[in-house]
């Protein structure tokens, strides 16, 4: 299943880069890709524990960049 993200207030090519590799390593998800540019995240997750992921995805991104708002699309 593909998840769609806007990443707000994004700051830097960096911290995208950091959110890609952190959010890759979560177990559930398959794929993931961050762009400074466009400020969006695509995400390929495991349905079975869709909520629980998604939740995981949120505490990593507010960990690496809190003033960074995670809106799925």
């Amino acid at each position: 299943m593909k998840k769609n993200y806007i990443l707000e207030d994004l700051d830097c090519a960096n911290c995208a880069a950091k959110i890609e590799e952190a959010v890759s390593k979560i177990e559930g998800v398959k794929e993931c890709s961050v762009s400074f540019v466009t400020e969006k995240m695509i995400v390929e997750i495991e349905e079975e524990n869709e909520k629980e992921i998604e939740k995981e995805i949120k505490k990593v991104v507010k960990k690496i960049e809190p003033d960074t708002t995670l809106k799925e699309i």
